[in-house]
């Protein structure tokens, strides 16, 4: 019998509205939400609910979103039992929860204080990111390495599908060399920063500070982390890739492969939006993909 995972979006599913059907259909959802209006310190389901696509976008109000929308969603379910997680950058958090590795409550301060440096950095050093359709891996990582500003490969979504981050500069310069090279699509994209490069640095020495004073449990099954797209089940080591995470490339594409190869017959996306389940039927086309929002 096949194994059954479990994986978790990450910035950019966001929609206003979101989570708004738990919080009135279910006396528990309505708890934890409130509970993370108090551990926040503002009403993050005023935004979520009937805030302005403006509101959502910020990374400080997006981020705490959606890993709300996810792990609430994910305690709802009947009879969950991941025999493996993963999350897509920002979702790891979730899929960390999930798997209990992080307490509800700390995995929510963690993501706060992990949107709050991504924005500070943002705005420290601004930065972008591009989408790169048809074209191989390994060509644009080839381009990036021969552009002397800073541009990186950021999210390896799925075969032809790989987002690059830098500055501004650079990415319109690698725009430019990505389709002379026969890319389909080199798209800058609408994001507030370069996420997954080394312009996040600064926010990495933060958040090291903030996982380093939070407590960790063993995992009840493995996660496959972005960084290494290998299933992990140290908790040292699940801290550690999650301080690398910010500056490293979020290796999807891998981490799927992996998780396919390590007996995955099923993943079911948790959260907002159904990027995820489109992304693993691109990636393991004989999995079974669904997504409950």
């Amino acid at each position: 019998m096949g194994k059954h995972a479990y994986v978790f979006p990450g910035q950019g599913s966001q929609f206003v509205g979101m989570g708004k059907d738990l919080y009135e259909s279910f006396t528990a959802a309505k708890e934890w939400f409130e509970q993370a209006n108090e551990i926040l310190g503002f009403r993050i389901t005023d935004m979520m609910f009937s805030g302005t696509d403006e509101d959502l976008r910020q990374t400080s109000v997006t981020q705490p979103a959606i890993f709300l929308h996810s792990v609430i969603r994910a305690r709802l379910l009947e009879g969950f039992k991941p025999d493996m997680v993963a999350g897509h950058s920002l979702g790891e958090f979730s899929a960390l929860v999930a798997n209990q590795t992080l307490s509800f409550e700390d995995g929510l301060r963690l993501v706060s204080q992990r949107a709050r440096a991504m924005q500070e950095a943002c705005e420290m050093q601004p930065g972008t990111m591009a989408a790169v359709l048809a074209l191989d891996d390994a060509i644009v990582e080839e381009i990036c390495a021969s552009i002397s500003g800073i541009v990186v490969p950021a999210n390896y979504n799925c075969p032809g599908q790989l987002v690059i981050s830098g500055s501004v500069e650079a990415i319109n310069i690698a725009c430019e060399k990505m389709k002379e090279a026969g890319a389909k699509r080199a798209l800058v994209l609408p994001v507030g920063g370069a996420f997954h490069s080394p312009l996040m640095e600064p926010a990495r020495e933060k958040l090291a500070a903030a996982i380093e004073n939070t407590n960790f449990n063993q995992p009840n099954c493995p996660v496959y982390q972005n960084v290494t797209a290998s299933a992990i089940s140290d908790k040292d080591e699940i801290r550690k890739n999650l301080v690398a995470q910010l500056t490293a490339p979020v290796r999807w594409t891998q981490s799927i492969q992996a998780m396919w190869a390590d007996g995955a017959t099923k993943f079911t996306e948790v959260g907002p939006g159904k990027v995820l389940q489109g992304l693993v039927k691109k990636i393991a086309s004989e999995a079974e993909a669904e997504s409950i929002a």
